[in-house]
């Protein structure tokens, strides 16, 4: 009896389901200036908050000799009062490289203000930081298996008193139980052993309802979206209620702010090749409603991806699949652009080359090392004109020298990084207007100029290993260009 209450108990305990979930691109890469000094930051936000966030500077043109950090919230009182900065690790083998750790408080829009001192004297940047809980940690298992183990000999304990408690309370001292009595004992211990087993299922039923529904309110979900087409050519984007942002005052509805220019950026990648890309900007109709009248689009099935940014800064990206009919019409104007891939290019030795039927060339350059998770890098594509020789005729797209939209196959990551970093430019424009008391904060943005040099770059770096596919905008001569090149992320 005692070996079958174990076994039940036991399963009772490993057999419990544990959630996991994997939300995109969650960390942040910036490349940019502090001061006379040029640094390329990442920030790995932590899965929980309160959380660890893990900070690596590298200077990109030397002469740093120090790096402190700390963080503040990007709007609100949060943000005007610093706690004292800590000092980042240097590293022995690379002088140019520090690494740091910070703690984020509380979910929403952070920043991580960064001072550099160095033959130069002093500078100073802030990245912009969305922190919120992604995932539910896993208990260690040596914490796991201690606690179960001394769950164990507490119901072990029980069992063996209420059996002993029915068994001998009412003998004498130094009598022997009769055969009566130790029926009596090992019922009683059947019944506190079942019983214990009950409570411990029904709370572990308890516990698990309560988990799920403070999930709801403490981890970070974007907004449910609902896309529908109507009157045969105009998409309809209607988002949904999300209690996380419901319960925080800067992230409704009605505070958002543009990026770019627009309040919407609407991918639709077509399914399941990635072989049509639209990039549209829909007007808002209604607090909750976009709209956007489509332009010439090719019938099929459309993983949807819509980015906002909050007033705070924080960005969302809510996603939707679509099954679209052909959809007559013009060509995509303005900022709108499209693109159909026949035969993509697969990123493989230290360059691959893509010719447009312009006869203009693109070139991607990487390390001769392949691309690895988790490992920052800064993507370069450079640009030649139908001679051969770097184009000249750049211009800036929506402000920014490039737009690089990035795809897993699997639809499991999304990424929409400028030359900046991964963050969205309006947030760092609010961390920009904050700074200069009100003033313009286009300097935040790069590529402002009105020519761009023919290499554009992306600090970035892959969450995970896979297939991706990357979508590459510039704009040359009032026309947008997008190139796409696959590329297979090794561990």
């Amino acid at each position: 009896m005692k070996r079958a209450f174990f076994t039940l108990l036991a399963a009772c305990i490993f057999l419990v389901p544990r959630g996991d979930a994997h939300v995109g691109s969650p960390d942040v890469f910036y490349e940019g200036n502090a001061g006379p000094y040029r640094l390329f930051v990442t920030v790995r936000t932590p899965p929980m908050i309160p959380g660890i966030a893990q900070i690596e500077v590298r200077s990109l043109d030397g002469n740093v000799t120090e790096i402190r950090i700390l963080p503040l919230r990007a709007v609100g009182e949060g943000s005007e009062y610093a706690p004292p900065s800590d000092r980042m690790e240097r590293s022995q083998a690379d002088p140019q490289y520090f690494t740091g750790k910070l703690w984020l408080m509380a979910s929403g829009a952070w920043q991580v203000r960064v001072e550099v001192f160095g033959t130069q004297g002093k500078g100073e940047t802030a990245v912009p930081v969305p922190a919120a809980a992604r995932r539910t940690l896993r208990m260690r298992k040596t914490t796991g298996t201690l606690l179960v183990v001394l769950m164990l000999l507490l119901v072990a304990s029980m069992v063996a008193i209420f059996g002993a408690a029915a068994r001998e309370s009412q003998l004498e001292p130094g009598a022997t139980a009769s055969a009566l009595q130790r029926r009596r004992g090992r019922i009683a211990m059947a019944v506190t052993a079942t019983a214990l087993v009950a409570i411990l299922f029904l709370g572990n039923m308890w516990w698990n309802a309560a988990a799920s529904g403070r999930a709801d309110l403490m981890m970070y979900k974007a907004p449910p979206v609902e896309a529908f087409i109507r009157n045969s050519n105009t998409l309809v984007l209607k988002m949904g209620f999300s209690s996380w942002h419901d319960r925080r005052k800067d992230m409704l509805l009605d505070k958002i702010i543009p990026d770019h220019g627009h309040l919407m950026h609407l991918f639709l990648i077509g399914l399941p090749d990635l072989d049509h890309f639209y990039h549209l900007h829909p007007d808002q109709t209604a607090g909750d409603t976009f709209e956007e009248r489509l332009p010439a689009v090719a019938g099929g099935n459309y993983a949807l991806f819509a980015d906002i940014v909050r007033e705070s800064g924080f960005p969302d990206t809510m996603t939707a699949r679509l099954n679209l009919p052909v959809v007559p019409g013009d060509p995509p104007s303005g900022d709108d652009s499209a693109t159909s891939v026949a035969s993509p290019v697969v990123a493989k030795g230290p360059a691959a080359s893509l010719t447009l039927p312009d006869h203009s060339r693109w070139e991607w350059s990487f390390d001769p090392q392949g691309l690895h998770a988790r490992q920052p890098v800064i993507l370069r594509f450079r640009i030649f004109d139908q001679d051969g020789k770097p184009a000249s005729d750049l211009e800036p797209y929506m402000g920014m020298a490039g737009h690089l939209i990035i795809v897993k196959r699997d639809l499991t990551v999304f990424a929409h990084v400028h030359p900046s970093g991964s963050m969205p430019m309006a947030a760092l424009m609010v961390l920009e207007k904050q700074k200069n008391s009100g003033k313009s904060a286009m300097s935040a943005m790069s590529g402002m100029h009105e020519t761009v040099p023919a290499e554009v770059t992306f600090p970035y770096g892959f969450p995970e290993p896979g297939d991706y596919r990357l979508f590459v905008q510039i704009k040359r001569s009032g026309q947008v260009q997008t190139a796409a090149f696959d590329a297979q992320v090794v561990p």
